[in-house]
């Protein structure tokens, strides 16, 4: 998988096409990511306590990571990436503009 915690991504497709945020969870064998403020959905809870009120909780479900394009830096467009290898180190490497990601 070409994308890391803590990458800023743009939504390709779904619902939620042209949104971008940050990375903040990575499921490998899944192939799928938790993007902030990307794909929300409410979940209720119960109270817990007696005379507590029940809530309204929303938060962000994992998505494919298909559906995702990692933002370049210094061309602030939605890029392939390409391995760059230098003196026993590997880059990531934008494909248009061949900046390190």
């Amino acid at each position: 998988m070409k994308l890391k915690k803590g990458d800023n991504v743009k939504i390709i497709s779904g619902k939620d096409r042209s949104k971008t945020g940050k990375i903040t969870h990575v499921f490998l064998k899944e192939n799928r990511i938790v993007v902030e403020g990307v794909n929300i959905h409410k979940k209720h809870s119960r109270p817990k306590k007696q005379g507590q009120k029940g809530q309204i909780i929303q938060m962000p479900m994992p998505i494919h990571v298909s559906n995702a394009m990692i933002v370049c830096k210094n061309c602030g467009k939605a890029v392939r990436t390409g391995m760059k290898k230098i003196e026993n180190k590997k880059f990531r490497v934008c494909k248009k503009c061949g900046g390190e990601l």
